[in-house]
């Protein structure tokens, strides 16, 4: 039964015993005058305990209003006994509950730091409100409710699953070419569930970039550029402060960039230098990025004069850069990390030789040689040493 029905009960039962003692008073008041106009007709009663009198037959009262006085006698037992059992029951009754304020505080009390850190950040995260009015009226933290805690019991699980998940992407992309390419499956099966994060979907864009350079057929390479650009556009639309994100898309400009027009290729430059140079903004030491703007700068010193009056026509301003420029970045990416890459070694000589300096030249296509073949990138580098090589006399 309900807290509120028990004391509506209760209090009727209370009321009925207060009505019942009112006229057993004007009773007992009534009989003590009678009693002292006719004594004898009362008498004690001690094998009664709920009643200190009894009525007897006496002169002058008629049998009616001596049976008439019994049952008011019985009445006044009955009435005794209801009053004990009364007693009884308001002493068995539970106490009543603690304020609400008070079991909040409590509850409060026996939740955690991080709990009482949560409720403040989901109140602060609220339009117009303050640290301040993270409290609530009484003074006290506000809590979260059932259906928040559920989502952030949701939410941690799926942060964890996440993380876990990258782990296993950026082990794999260190493997052989069926490990870029169950990366790149793995991703896929996942977008749905992780295509909200920019740190999965700049990953599923260097996924694309590792299978089309393993790819073998002109059609898959560049499908896998463009999708990899089109998800790198979504990456950086999600979160537009992630320099990898930048980085990546970037390099995806470049790569499709084989398979376009001259009008193309001169637009996705634009875009590829603008990128990178968001991306060392947002992570400026990051040595990749320098070694692919060393790059950019190295290509756009090599364009040929029509290619520069293609640029100049369709974009008012063709790109500009110096040897200079791209030897800048690629000892920039030395300094970041030395001994970054077999390739950077091999575009600093290349520098180095165009600039005339043909000792430090050969300097670099030693340090280029010391180190081991291993990925298809090595692969190119050695290309460019043996023919480096015989250019350099050595």
């Amino acid at each position: 039964m309900a807290q509120t029905d028990s004391k509506v009960l209760i209090l009727g039962a209370l009321a009925g015993v207060a009505g019942i003692g009112l006229a057993v008073v004007c009773y007992r008041s009534l009989r003590s005058k009678r009693r002292a106009s006719c004594p004898g007709f009362f008498q004690n009663r001690a094998d009664e305990p709920g009643s200190a009198l009894a009525v007897v037959d006496g002169p002058g009262l008629t049998r009616g209003q001596a049976e008439v006085l019994e049952r008011l006698e019985a009445l006044i037992q009955c009435v005794s006994e209801l009053k004990e059992e009364m007693k009884a029951l308001k002493t068995a009754l539970p106490a009543p509950p603690h304020p609400v304020r008070e079991e909040r505080a409590g509850a409060q009390h026996r939740t955690t730091v991080t709990r009482r850190k949560r409720a403040a950040a989901s109140a602060t995260r609220r339009e117009g409100q303050s640290s301040e009015d993270a409290e609530s009226e009484g003074g006290y933290l506000t809590a979260l409710t059932d259906t928040e805690e559920e989502e952030e019991s949701d939410e941690e699980p799926t942060q964890d699953n996440l993380f876990v998940l990258l782990e296993r992407i950026d082990r794999l992309r260190q493997g052989d070419e069926s490990d870029k390419r169950e990366s790149l499956n793995i991703l896929l099966e996942q977008r749905d569930e992780f295509g909200h994060s920019s740190e999965f979907l700049w990953r599923l864009t260097r996924a694309y970039c590792d299978v089309h350079d393993v790819s073998v057929t002109l059609e898959e390479k560049k499908a896998h550029a463009e999708n990899g650009k089109q998800v790198g556009e979504e990456a950086i639309n999600v979160n537009p402060k992630c320099a990898e994100s930048h980085q990546w898309y970037a390099i995806m400009c470049g790569i499709l960039a084989e398979y376009d027009t001259i009008q193309n290729k001169i637009r996705n430059g634009y875009v590829f230098k603008d990128h990178l140079d968001k991306a060392i903004e947002l992570k400026p030491h990051d040595p990749l990025s320098y070694y692919l703007l060393g790059r950019w700068c190295y290509a756009v010193a090599q364009l040929s004069w029509i290619e520069r009056k293609v640029a100049a026509t369709l974009f008012g301003e063709p790109p500009s850069a110096s040897i200079e420029d791209a030897l800048k970045n690629f000892l920039k990416v030395e300094e970041i990390h030395p001994a970054y890459s077999k390739l950077n070694y091999v575009f600093l000589a290349k520098c180095y030789k165009a600039l005339g300096q043909t000792d430090t030249a050969r300097k670099m296509c030693e340090a280029a040689s010391s180190m081991r073949t291993v990925s298809k990138e090595d692969e190119e580098a050695q290309k460019e040493l043996d023919l480096l090589f015989p250019a350099l006399g050595v």
